[in-house]
């Protein structure tokens, strides 16, 4: 079977077996070739995904891929939380991390990331509050469309 048509049948089975509306699916992503395939599903949560659904999930979901043997060949099943690894990639995700700082890549544009604070989101656009270069220069509210963005990353604060 080949990969888009796999991911989607995996994405759909997956949004039957997410029961909790505050979880959500993310990706499917599958890689390898021939020998082993490796399918890994990131989900979120509203307020975060414990590990027991992560768990019940994958149990699941390896039961469905074997009776109904979308994947002829071997393969790993990983059912991951969305983790700061990964960019950002549904609006929902933008709600559930405001007051959180971020990186924004902007398509398109050479010039640096955007650096703040996630400020808010609505079905357009993204406010951040720009860091200024340095300590004494003002912050800056930046409104930025989503068909702009590149990438957005969490970041990690100390």
């Amino acid at each position: 079977m080949e990969n888009s048509s796999l991911k989607d049948r995996i994405a759909e089975k997956v949004n039957e077996l997410i029961t909790d509306p505050t979880y959500f699916l993310v990706d499917v992503i599958i890689t390898g070739d021939g020998g082993k395939k490796k399918v890994l599903i990131l989900i979120d949560g509203d307020q975060g995904v414990n590990v027991d659904e992560c768990g019940r999930i994958s149990r699941q979901l390896g039961a469905y891929l074997e009776e109904e043997d979308l994947i002829s060949t071997a393969y790993r099943l990983e059912v991951s939380s969305f983790g700061l690894d990964y960019p950002l990639m549904l609006k929902r995700q933008y709600i559930k991390n405001i007051g959180r700082k971020v990186k924004v890549k902007l398509a398109g544009s050479s010039d640096e990331p955007i650096v703040g604070l996630l400020e808010a989101s609505d079905e357009d656009t993204i406010k951040v509050l720009k860091d200024g270069k340095t300590k004494k220069d003002p912050k800056e509210s930046i409104t930025i469309p989503f068909e702009e963005i590149l990438t957005t990353n969490i970041l990690i604060q100390f």
